[in-house]
């Protein structure tokens, strides 16, 4: 092995390693369980690890995991549907967020919508992470999940405005609801 070949296996290392923390996060979003999502971050790993070989020098490292993180994830998903371990919302939002020193209304309303998330369809909360939280571009999202860039944004449109709704239907002490019920 030469130089350039060490120089370029500890840059990818290097690669990696800051990218775990992006990865890990998806991974929850997923899984909606921090061990189950611990194990696919390993297992995505694992993967990436032995199949480097396969992963093109010079194109996007992170959409390469999300990728084989997705693929994993449906793949186990697949197999043992009923598997998936509930998790309470309070362990999930924290894990989720990192609310920082902001205001308790700001907290209250990030943990609120933090809640609503997890009701998300697994397709939608993929979107949410990558372009909300991550801030990777709709083209970069549709790329990662190998999916048309329509198919983000309408994903994304119907995770907006459920999340919206269900906020405003908070906000009106659920009268909103009630009020759509009897019309």
């Amino acid at each position: 092995m030469d130089g350039d070949d060490e120089n370029d296996d500890e840059a990818t290392r290097d690669q990696l390693l800051a990218f775990l923390p992006t990865l890990s996060r998806f991974a929850l979003a997923l899984t909606r369980s921090r061990p189950d999502a611990d194990d696919l971050v390993q297992e995505t790993c694992e993967r990436a690890i032995r199949n480097l070989d396969k992963w093109q020098r010079g194109t996007r490292l992170d959409s390469w995991l999300f990728r084989i993180a997705q693929n994993l994830f449906r793949n186990h998903h697949r197999k043992s549907s009923n598997a998936e371990r509930t998790l309470s919302i309070v362990g999930a939002t924290e894990q989720i967020h990192d609310f920082g020193a902001q205001s308790p209304e700001s907290r209250s309303i990030a943990l609120s919508i933090s809640d609503h998330f997890l009701d998300l369809p697994r397709e939608q909360r993929e979107v949410v992470m990558l372009v909300c939280v991550e801030g990777y571009s709709y083209a970069e999202a549709a790329a990662m999940l190998n999916l048309p860039e329509g198919t983000v944004t309408s994903r994304l449109g119907r995770a907006r405005a459920y999340l919206r709704d269900v906020m405003l239907d908070a906000d009106d002490g659920g009268m909103r609801h009630r009020r759509q019920k009897r019309a």
